[in-house]
């Protein structure tokens, strides 16, 4: 019932699952799972006798009937009558999202505990009885970055038990003439595999999206075709995705509509889907992926389009932090600015790209998820031989970013809120949300968060956020806020 939750709630979650049949199939095993429980709890004498609709709760007969039924609920519309209260409460649910699917990804690699499932639990279900005030709701709220926390520390030991910690790796942007496959999404163990059974077919692999870090990992880049990576992030993948000459493979979420020039190369594998799309199911057997491969053209000749760094996850940048420190003594290094988050097509994040742009030469720049693609192939130059543009990892690597600002403020022996650094965040999905969520747990303050606030933050939970974790917008240009933090 655990994993069955997270795989349920994860497929929620922005650009991941698109196949309606998944979804009803997803309902009728929850209410199989429901009167199951039942069951179990009526034969060792437990009270069965709720009044909570989700308790009794009865899906229609068909997907359309489903779908009226959706339509009625309107669930997260109807949380809560109060607008606050309501906004607290969405405020957590997109928060579950986000953690749900973290303990998914910890919970492939065998990375579980039961703390995390309990507050998802125990958390649904106080929203399913109501009547909550609003400082209980703000704790519930909090808790829910504090065990996305753990969800994180989980999926980390997972990713550097079985792949090893990242060190710095220069990637290609170009191709290598041959045949290809692109893996999209987030999910290493995928990627693993794909690598495995693609050894000797001649065929190249290469990352795209939030993939990109992979090639860091000592388990993943000792394949001699695990090659480079293509294109940048998820909301450009209409436009780079019919120019791939191979076959596609998109694993947890992101994707989007495929077009009809590409839709034929598209495979999904786990939680994403989308209809009349082949799917690879849980033997991961990738064959119809590699023969499509074998039967598109690939790249008919090499291309060299630069490379990019990556690799600086906590156990590299914490290996050189007498360097970092020293830096920081000596005046070599100002400042440092964790700039990332997600990325999406709406006007306003070109902030992101300008901001980086204009930090001055004594900075450095940290930056995770796929927000970074608006500036990761920017020739930053270094510090004292630390690269001033420093690629932590995926969205979820932000407890790397976590775990080496903790250790510098133990090392300067002061709170991370004194040290000299910023947090600039863009947001488009519920991962965002919750790692936002794990900041303010941490009493983290002082963050800009854009291109715009998420539109389920009611004015009075605005004021909340801003009183007690000074959090506020971006400004209108990177240049007023770069004025505004180094003065």
């Amino acid at each position: 019932i655990d994993r069955f939750t997270c795989e349920a709630i994860f497929s929620c979650l922005t650009n991941v699952d698109f196949d309606p049949q998944r979804f009803e199939n997803f309902i009728n095993k929850t209410v199989e799972l429901r009167e199951g429980l039942k069951e179990k709890v009526k034969a060792a004498g437990g009270n069965v006798d709720f009044d909570a609709a989700a308790a009794n709760f009865t899906p229609g007969g068909s997907l359309d009937a489903m779908i009226a039924q959706g339509q009625e609920l309107n669930f997260f519309n109807n949380l809560d009558e109060n607008e606050d209260l309501r906004s607290l409460k969405q405020t957590t649910m997109y928060g579950i999202r986000g953690l749900a699917a973290y303990a998914d990804h910890a919970a492939i690699l065998g990375q579980e505990d039961d703390s995390v499932y309990t507050y998802i639990h125990e958390t649904m279900a106080e929203f399913t009885h109501g009547g909550q005030g609003l400082e209980e709701l703000v704790g519930i709220t909090l808790k829910c970055g504090e065990v996305n926390l753990k969800a994180m520390e989980l999926l980390d030991a997972g990713n550097t038990g079985t792949f090893g910690h990242p060190v710095p790796t220069e990637v290609p942007l170009g191709a290598k003439a041959g045949k290809a496959i692109v893996v999209t999404g987030h999910d290493l163990k995928d990627l693993d595999l794909l690598l495995k059974q693609t050894e000797g077919k001649g065929i190249n692999i290469y990352t795209h999206g939030e993939m990109l870090p992979c090639h860091a990992y000592p388990e993943l880049k000792k394949y001699d075709h695990f090659y480079g990576h293509y294109g940048t992030a998820w909301q450009n993948q209409a436009k780079e995705f019919p120019e791939f000459p191979g076959a596609i493979l998109f694993t947890t979420n992101c994707i989007q509509k495929p077009k009809d020039s590409y839709k034929a190369n598209v495979f999904t594998t786990g939680l994403v889907g989308w209809p009349d799309v082949v799917h690879i199911g849980e033997d991961k057997d990738f064959t119809p992926v590699i023969e499509r491969a074998l039967a598109l053209p690939g790249f008919a000749e090499d291309t060299d389009k630069g490379s990019v760094l990556t690799g600086f996850a906590r156990n590299t940048v914490l290996g050189v932090a007498d360097k970092i420190i020293e830096g920081v003594k000596s005046k070599a290094i100002r400042h440092f600015f964790l700039v990332g988050g997600c990325d999406g097509a709406k006007p306003g994040r070109n902030y992101f790209t300008e901001f980086v742009e204009q930090v001055p030469e004594d900075c450095l720049v940290l930056t995770l998820a796929c927000g970074k693609f608006r500036f990761f192939d920017k020739k930053l130059g270094d510090i004292g031989g630390i690269p001033r543009l420093l690629d932590v990892g995926q969205c979820n690597d932000a407890y790397s970013a976590i775990q080496i600002a903790v250790a510098l403020a133990g090392a300067f022996e002061c709170d991370v809120n004194d040290l000299p650094l910023s947090i600039v965040l863009s947001w488009y999905e519920q991962k965002a949300v919750v790692i936002l969520l794990t900041l303010f747990s941490l009493g983290i303050k002082d963050i800009r968060l854009g291109p715009s606030l998420p539109a389920f933050i009611s004015p009075n939970v605005l004021d909340v956020l801003v009183q007690n974790f000074e959090c506020k917008p971006i400004a209108e240009t990177a240049t007023a806020d770069l004025k505004t933090i180094l003065g």
